[in-house]
């Protein structure tokens, strides 16, 4: 048994000396990244818009390249899926919400 207890420690040892570096590099970005956007950061997000919809009317957008084309897809993907893994969070679950007398689910055929 003492065996045992031994190995898992001293592997428990080594998989949080190896990770201890990545995670702190995740936690760096993450602390970056994943924050909400400040009051002064507003403006900039405004910008953003109207200049995504000045390039829509005036077709700028044809004039984007195959990597740009490719880089703002994958960014609204990311996009996506953040606001699909947050609407998951906040239901508590996969299954859409329960709403009160949406569904009948005693209906006999």
């Amino acid at each position: 048994m003492a065996k045992v207890v031994a190995f898992f420690t001293r592997v428990g040892t080594n998989v949080v000396t190896s990770t201890r570096p990545k995670l702190a590099t995740a936690w760096k970005y993450s602390k970056v990244e994943l924050r909400p956007p400040s009051f002064s950061e507003i403006p900039e997000v405004q910008h953003g818009f109207q200049k995504l919809i000045a390039s829509y009317r005036t077709g700028a957008y044809k004039q984007l390249t195959v990597r740009e084309a490719w880089l703002n897809t994958l960014i609204g993907a990311e996009i996506f899926f953040w606001f699909v893994a947050g609407e998951c969070i906040g239901k508590g679950g996969v299954i859409g919400y329960n709403i009160p007398g949406a569904v009948n689910w005693d209906m006999h055929f």
